[in-house]
């Protein structure tokens, strides 16, 4: 039975956040990556193997090594889900700045 992942879960691990933070800088390989982590390699590789699943990283072999990269496509999902709340905070941020602004004459 193939498991389907879900991005958003993927992104709720905080290890697999920082993967990511750290493959948009540049492609990293396995062993780099774990070097940042206070973790087993194997650990390391189980996160990897879900963002890949997610399609959030991608590899790339390079020689014997295999990079890891960040697919921008599927970030650029999780973008626009985000979005739909980001027009409501900002609608709702400037009534209140209109609300400020008011009660700022009044007093004045």
């Amino acid at each position: 039975m193939e498991v389907r992942r879900d991005i958003f879960q993927a992104i709720a691990d905080p290890t697999r956040r920082a993967i990511i933070a750290l493959i948009a800088l540049q492609a990293m390989t396995p062993n780099a990556l774990a070097e940042h982590f206070n973790t087993s390699r194997q650990a390391v590789s189980k996160h990897i193997k879900i963002l890949t699943e997610c399609e959030l990283v991608k590899q790339e072999q390079q020689g014997r090594e295999i990079y890891y990269s960040l697919e921008i496509h599927k970030m650029k999902e999780i973008d626009e889900w985000l979005d739909q709340f980001r027009q409501q905070w900002e609608t709702q941020f400037n009534q209140l700045d209109n609300l400020l602004a008011t009660l700022k004459k009044q007093k004045k």
